[in-house]
């Protein structure tokens, strides 16, 4: 009888792994490690093989054996990496790729590997540099080129990414991964025909993708087809039922289009599948479902903004007719007791609407907003002396007696309960220092504030007055006024200034 030759046996299975006949290659690689339990190849392949098969855990046990065998093989050590990453140990695996560099500086794809843990760690512009040394060493390597792209749009670079995207599919034309981040970023820069080009390109190639199907269904809802939109979630439902991020647009998109009832079954459901409870709870309450909250929940407020920090100025000014800042200047400079002030806030400052009122009434201007992208905004305008990323409460609550006067233009409809603002907002305020604000006009009999079906707060003057005074405000002046235009219709509300008694 012929004894078999592991060389030989090594030889046949990795030419049939190369072929993608993964089961026949399996069982080659098994055969060798029955005449050799220490072969190194047969261990790492066996273990690639596990991983491609879906079994990370068992891919791991491989090829960290073979990894003891003989430690010195970078390409182990990226694959080890790759099974970590899948079983979610994010460390683990930056600690692998990172060995496999120590031992090949030039290796790209671990460059490129170790970017994408880094980018789940959130380190981006750590992940950044890792895909950049990638591209460095390998400029073709259109993986790098898509997951520097998807880091690009993370940090708010929209156009860089759209580039780096191109670059992606410069390099391997029908790359599916490409075209959703290409499309991802086109949508941030409101360039939603172009997105869903993109995301159709990538659905011709990968049609089962749920994913690429719900981002078609945002762009189309932020384009104004809702019917589009709605389609398209439900075909993200359709590959993955409980999709709970698709059945929450779902039933956004059903609200927007005045199906009360389906709306509330779809968050209904979406709160079953595990989408975000805060958010569901909050569309609830304002479709009359759900107790009302004091407050919109922080992550939903920190959400809104940020998606929508590159058309802010242009939508609230050219479509909603927005001009609170004016009418706060118009109410606030006939009390003022000196053309200028030492210090003063803007309370969710957002881009900086008010900035440019502001900055001639006071020495040093500070804008405080829970939107990172908008404060990014708000710094290209070089108004304020500082910009805080913060909760604008909580945030307070640390600086007693420090400012003169303090702005809130469009916040107060986040916010229900006004009293725990009302009661940071004197403490920061020094004796005689002026609070201006905004608020849309409305409220209920039992709290004197109401969460409304755009979901925003209303709040009647019947309780903003006494809540002020309970505070240690005295109100000074309050004027009705149309705050911005909603569907063509004039949004009612009220101005206020009070002084810190």
């Amino acid at each position: 009888m012929a004894v078999e030759n592991t060389s030989d046996l090594l030889g046949q299975a990795v030419r049939l792994h190369q072929q993608g006949r993964l089961d026949a290659a399996q069982a080659l690689y098994r055969r060798v490690l029955d005449l050799d339990p220490r072969q190194f190849d047969a261990l790492h392949l066996l273990g690639v093989i596990e991983r491609q098969h879906g079994h990370a855990g068992r891919a791991v046990e491989l090829i960290e054996e073979a990894l003891r065998v003989d430690p010195q093989q970078a390409r182990a050590h990226c694959n080890l990496g790759a099974a970590l990453q899948d079983l979610g140990r994010v460390d683990a695996a930056l600690a692998s790729y990172e060995a496999a560099l120590r031992l090949d500086p030039a290796y790209a794809l671990a460059w490129d590997n170790r970017g994408n843990t880094l980018r789940r760690l959130g380190r981006l512009a750590q992940a950044l540099d890792s895909y950049e040394r990638a591209l460095g060493i390998n400029p073709a390597l259109a993986d790098a080129w898509c997951h520097r792209a998807i880091a690009l749009h993370e940090l708010g670079r929209h156009a860089d990414a759209v580039a780096s995207a191109e670059q992606a599919l410069a390099a391997r034309p029908a790359y599916a991964d490409a075209f959703v981040a290409l499309g991802h970023a086109l949508q941030a820069l409101d360039r939603h025909a172009d997105g869903i080009d993109a995301y159709d390109r990538a659905l011709a190639l990968a049609p089962q993708a749920a994913d690429t199907w719900c981002a078609r269904g945002t762009a189309l809802k932020k384009s104004g087809d809702l019917a589009g939109a709605l389609h398209c979630y439900e075909q993200a439902l359709a590959l993955r039922p409980a999709y709970a991020l698709a059945e929450h647009y779902r039933a956004n998109t059903l609200r927007a289009l005045g199906q009360r009832d389906a709306a509330v079954a779809s968050y209904r459901r979406a709160l079953d599948l595990g989408a975000d409870a805060d958010d569901i709870r909050f569309s609830l309450a304002a479709l009359g479902e759900a107790d009302q909250p004091a407050t919109a929940p922080a992550d939903y407020v920190k959400h809104l903004f940020d998606q929508y920090a590159g058309r802010f100025d242009r939508h609230l000014v050219d479509v909603l007719g927005y001009r609170t800042p004016a009418l706060l200047d118009s109410l606030l400079r006939p009390h003022l007791a000196a053309p200028s002030v030492e210090a003063a806030l803007d309370l969710g400052c957002g881009t900086g609407l008010c900035a440019p009122f502001l900055r001639p009434l006071a020495r040093h201007v500070t804008g405080i907003d829970l939107s990172q992208r908008m404060l990014d905004k708000a710094a290209e305008l070089d108004l304020y002396d500082d910009l805080v990323c913060a909760d604008i409460v909580a945030w307070l609550a640390e600086r007693p007696a420090s400012c003169d006067l303090a702005v809130a233009a469009d916040v107060l409809v986040y916010i229900g309960d006004l009293a725990p603002l009302f009661a940071r907002v004197r403490q920061a305020l020094r004796a005689g220092g002026l609070f201006a604000f905004s608020c849309e006009a409305g409220g209920d009999d039992d709290h004197g504030f109401a969460i409304q079906p755009s979901n925003r707060f209303a709040h009647a003057l019947a309780y903003v007055r006494p809540t002020a005074q309970a505070a240690g405000f005295d109100v000074v002046v309050t004027e009705s006024a149309v705050l911005r235009q909603d569907h063509g219709r004039g949004v009612d509300g009220h101005l206020v200034l009070l002084r810190a008694a």
